[in-house]
């Protein structure tokens, strides 16, 4: 039998390249995503063409049939899709979000996190502000943790290891959950070793100069507050000479910072965990203050209520409570407990002392925290100056096209 083909001929078979599912907005919605916002909300879209499923790649395109950027699919979720590129031409290939991750990477060495590697942590992928929406990666030491808020980008999770693990010395990459990430994404994931050893039960960070140590793996978030690095030491300027009362201490960030780095005078600090107390109060000890601090198990809201009604008085009072907005819906009445909050720390304060309030809600403004602070001045009666208002610091950067990553507000007050 003969071949009908010419010898030597490049015969080739034409691939059907199949089109990209297409996602059109309703009229009028148009103008964030152009403006690079990375969230597709369900109730913005008019019509899906094609038929995509979980982590597919899509179009998104104006009612008038304009691009506007490629993302990924999630039926699950609200955020039907998250956009990450605003290039018609891009595609998701693995050079792709490797080149993103080079990008996270790159920042962090440029501003020195990376140094000391074996003592000092940072947030090395920041999720939108990265590009990446739907990815958070911290860094303690050579431990890696992860944490996937998006079902669709989870599904590059082999890709995210292989990065890792080429671009530094790992010793393991461990993988942490978000709270309610398996109702807002259907992700169905369980904290786990995704790669290497895990994390030890006790690892001992230094950051400015001070020593904690922490858990990886049952710590809050993913064990330490990174985000407030630069925030305790801002504040520890203003406490010299201060008996000073702390409100949610965590694991003592702001206590430690203010005797070692302020010379406060005297600390107590209160948190709601006995587990946190405890730590606490050994990293005290670890520093050689364990004598200048006295951390207590306590809610703040009864513990400050009681100071009140036994007419103590402090230097200053220093705020940081978890996140109290999770959905819009709940603003106003995280706008309320943080008045509630704020105004007794300020029965509790001194003519002339520091209030230091953060707020970690990113649903809540600048604005709102402020005007919140002005209420405080008009039921009070006492006139406050706003000293410094600070946010995060540079390993937590912020996408001005995705205001909501812009969570962390910590404002130095003083209280006449």
């Amino acid at each position: 039998m003969s071949d009908s083909s010419p010898i030597g001929s490049d015969e080739t078979v034409a691939t059907e390249i199949k089109p990209l599912p297409r996602v059109t907005l309703k009229p009028r919605r148009a103008l964030p995503f152009f403006g690079r916002h990375p969230w597709v909300f369900a109730g913005a879209i008019s019509k899906i063409e094609g038929s995509p499923e979980t982590g597919d790649e899509v179009i998104l395109q104006s009612d008038k049939g304009e691009f506007i950027a490629r993302g990924l699919f999630n039926p699950n979720s609200n955020i039907r899709v998250r956009l990450y590129t605003w290039d018609e031409e891009q595609t998701f290939d693995d050079a792709f979000w490797e080149n993103l991750l080079e990008q996270a990477v790159t920042l962090r060495e440029s501003v020195g996190l990376l140094d000391q590697f074996e003592t000092t942590g940072c947030r090395l992928v920041f999720s939108e502000a990265d590009q990446l929406s739907g990815l958070t990666i911290d860094r303690y030491g050579a431990w890696f943790l992860v944490q996937f808020s998006s079902l669709a980008l989870s599904l590059k999770q082999d890709l995210v290891i292989r990065f890792l693990k080429e671009r530094f010395q790992t010793k393991g990459i461990w993988l942490r959950t978000e709270k309610g990430i398996r109702e807002a994404e259907g992700l169905e994931i369980a904290d786990q070793l995704l790669d290497g050893e895990a994390p030890p039960e006790h690892f001992f960070l230094e950051e400015n100069n001070i020593r904690y140590g922490m858990s990886m793996v049952t710590g809050q978030k993913t064990g330490f507050y990174l985000d407030q690095r630069d925030n305790r030491l801002a504040v520890a300027r203003y406490l010299k000479n201060h008996r000073v009362l702390e409100m949610y201490c965590y694991t003592g960030g702001f206590a430690l910072n203010a005797v070692i780095h302020g010379q406060a005078q005297s600390v107590v600090a209160y948190d709601s965990s006995q587990s946190a107390i405890d730590q606490a109060t050994a990293n005290a000890e670890l520093n050689g203050i364990g004598n200048r601090v006295r951390f207590q198990v306590g809610k703040a809201y009864a513990v400050l209520e009681q100071l009140k009604a036994d007419g103590e008085l402090f230097d200053s009072v220093i705020l940081d409570p978890p996140k109290m907005a999770r959905h819009r819906s709940g603003v106003k009445q995280a706008l309320k407990g943080y008045f509630s909050l704020n105004r007794l720390a300020v029965d509790v304060l001194k003519p002339g002392g520091i209030l230091v309030t953060c707020s970690c809600s990113g649903l809540i403004s600048q604005q709102e925290f402020q005007q919140m602070l002005a209420s405080i001045s008009q039921h009070t009666g006492r006139h406050l100056q706003i000293l410094e208002l600070r946010g995060q610091p540079a390993d937590h950067p912020v996408s001005p096209s995705c205001p909501e990553n812009h969570y962390l507000k910590c404002v130095i007050c003083r209280v006449l």
